[in-house]
Order: structure tokens, then sequence, then C-alpha cells
């Protein structure tokens, strides 16, 4: 019997009675990371890493059951080990390993391969079944060295300040903005944020992350001069009145999609930045390769591509259709706060 079956409200482990990353509401949810997609309202009672703890409050409510973990640190729910392993995606982002009856079982959640100042870096972890995300399971996605990125991203708002423009950037509220603003270089001009993402700004900063100081948009007097700063904002603030408040700014997006310039040109910005919390092609492959795995279940995003090639190298691999979305949806990704809300 498979330790990991997709039942209606998600990922079921059977023996231990409990869901990795449900979208209906469960009695135990053992949750991989904060983004929407994968840790939603309502459960009982989740299971999270301890440096996940903060954001996964500002995603699901303080109210809720959550048991924090740090990583590595074995439990046992029914008679299966658990244990959470970094990911390296966002902050508190974890794979989830499962042992039980000699099998050993990890769903990976949403990861990547690149170093990242705002989180614990990728743990692979040796396993029999590897459920792995395919969010950019292509192989023409390959990520430049995120330096070169933030090199390029610097040099945009220098050229924006020298001409006395806000520099506006739209990435996820939650994982993105945090590690573009660890990677900006603060002297340039002063920074400020989207309620959305500054509510998160105070998670991480609870939780031990350092960031350069911010200072939330709607704080500023009316009239507030933006010239020369930078915004960082989710991509649910672009063409909305919010804007208005900065005149003259060049805006761009932060994303893998930007890797591909029609999307770049869909999205109407004057810049995309190509930068991703996921993993690019190499990266998926490596990270499979490293856990040694004689199955591998291929989820959310290019999932074929990547099950077509691991099987033709004589892999036991197919695709397993759940809900996640990775990088697809703007508002997955936004804490959903009366805070926040109040903020923007």
């Amino acid at each position: 019997m498979d330790l990991i079956t997709l039942e209606a409200a998600g990922l079921y482990c059977a023996p231990g009675d409990f869901y990795v990353d449900p979208w209906r509401p469960v009695e135990r949810a053992v949750i991989t990371h904060a983004h929407g997609d994968h840790a939603s309202y309502g459960h009982r009672h989740y299971l999270v890493s301890r440096p996940g703890e903060h954001v996964t409050r500002r995603r699901v409510g303080s109210e809720a059951s959550i048991e924090a973990v740090s990583y590595g640190e074995p439990v046992t729910i029914g008679g299966v080990r658990v244990s959470l392993h970094p990911a390296g995606h966002v902050l508190g982002s974890a794979q989830v390993r499962l042992e039980y009856g000699g099998e050993v079982w990890v769903v990976s959640g949403d990861y990547k391969l690149n170093p990242d100042p705002t989180c614990a870096p990728f743990e692979p972890i040796a396993c029999d079944t590897f459920i792995t995300e395919s969010t950019f399971g292509l192989p023409i996605y390959r990520w430049r060295d995120p330096l070169d990125v933030f090199a390029d991203m610097n040099r945009w708002w220098s050229e924006n300040a020298t001409a006395c423009r806000a520099s506006v950037v739209y990435a996820y509220a939650l994982g993105k903005e945090q590690r573009l603003i660890a990677n900006v270089d603060p002297s340039i001009g002063p920074i400020y944020t989207h309620g959305a993402v500054e509510v998160l700004n105070e998670a991480y900063r609870a939780s031990g992350v350092p960031l350069p100081p911010t200072r939330r948009v709607s704080d500023m007097p009316r009239g507030h001069d933006f010239s020369g700063a930078l915004v960082v904002a989710p991509p649910s603030a672009q063409s909305t009145p919010w804007l208005r408040r900065f005149g003259d700014y060049a805006d761009a997006f932060a994303s893998g999609w930007m890797q591909i310039r029609g999307v770049r040109r869909r999205r109407a910005v004057d810049r995309g930045f190509t930068l991703s919390d996921h993993a690019d092609w190499p990266s998926l492959l490596q990270a499979v390769s490293a856990t040694g795995a004689q199955r591998v279940l291929v989820t959310h995003g290019y999932s074929e591509p990547l099950v077509r090639w691991l099987c033709e190298r004589g892999m036991d691999a197919r695709t397993l259709v759940t809900r996640f979305t990775g990088e697809e949806g703007s508002a997955e990704n936004e804490p959903h706060t009366e805070e926040t809300a109040a903020a923007q």
C-alpha cells in the first residue's frame, strides 16, 4: 500500500491519518510552507517547521492550533515517523519525510537550490519515493546567478533614482519580496512597502531574518515624495489606484516567468527580472537524483515533460495531479488578514 495517496482533501497518509498540504479542512495537516496553495484555513491542527511558525500564523490566523518543530526533529503520528527538512523555497519551507513499515517517502512541497539569505538551504533527503514539484519543468528554464539579477535590479533602480522616478517592483508578498529586499542595495534610496508585504516583513524579522529598514507606503503623509525610492508590492497592486501616489514611476515584475519574452510583454511592465523561488530544470534533475528515489511522483507545473524525461532514463515516474499552483497565481501568496486590508 502506498504511504501517500491522493484523496478529495489532498495528499493523505492513511497509517498516520493525516494530510500533507490539504486543500480542504481536515483534522491534522502537515504543512510544507505558508503559501496559500499549501497552507489553507480551517484545519483543526497544523504541524509546521519552527522557522515557519510566524509566517504560517499570518496565513491561517493567530487562533489556529499550530505545533512547530525544528528541522530534522522527528515526531510520531499514528506510528509514522515524520520529520521536516529545509526546502530552500521561502522562510520555514520544508520537505516532509515520512517513514513507515521500512519505507521512506519525501514530499518536497516547493523548493529551490539557489542560495537565499532569508531561508535555510535545500537539504537532499534519501528516500524510496519522492514527490516533487515541477513548476518550471522545461529545459528552457535555467536561472541566471541571482547575484547578477540583483545587480541588474540595482542598476535599474539607480537609473530611475537619478531621473527622480520611483521604482516599483511587483513580486509575491511572501518569500520573493523579502529575498528581494535582503539582496538589493539600500544605499541607493529608501525602500517602501505595500501593506501585504510589510506584515510579512514583520514576521520575517520576528523569526530572526535580518532585513534592511522598510517603511509602509500607507504610513506616509499625503503628497509624500517617493522619487528615488524602491517600492515593493504584490502583483495584485499593478494597475490599481494605489500607484497614483508615486507620480512618475517605472515598474518591473520579478518572477521566473519573466524568462519568456511574451510573458513580460503581457505583464505590461517596464522591466522583467527573472527571479524564482522554485527550482529550474537542472535543479529539478539534481534534486531528484540526490534522493536516490526508486519512484518519483511529479506534481504541478510542467509535470509531463519531467515525467517523460525520467521514464526515458529508466526511472519509475508518473504525474500526480494536485491543486498546487506553484508560481501561477498572484493572490495565492498574499496574506489574508484584516491588518493587511487596512494597511494597503
